[in-house]
């Protein structure tokens, strides 16, 4: 008896359970069901790409001040050097 019935749990519950999925798997197939899916990885990707591009920028970022660290003119010479000369030369 107790056999049987434990059968007879099972067998709901499996059932239950592939009832479930069946319809999943279907409500998964309609026109709606793929455009949720979509929009999902469409947001996922774009989470992904802005992720990038804010990584991209800091990297831009860090090697643009390191290249005027090294390039970039001293402040010092700037001083020293003569102003520009304003006008034709050889008429002041």
């Amino acid at each position: 008896m107790i056999g049987r019935l434990f059968y007879l749990v099972a067998g709901a519950a499996i059932g239950g359970y592939a009832v479930h999925r069946a319809h999943r798997a279907r409500r998964a197939m309609t026109p709606g069901g793929i455009a949720d899916r979509v929009e999902d990885r469409v947001v996922e990707y774009r989470g992904a790409l802005q992720e990038l591009n804010e990584d991209l920028a800091e990297a831009v970022r860090e090697e643009e001040a390191q290249l005027l660290r090294r390039y970039a003119p001293s402040p010092r010479l700037e001083r020293s050097e003569d102003p520009p000369r304003r006008g034709l030369p050889g008429r002041e």
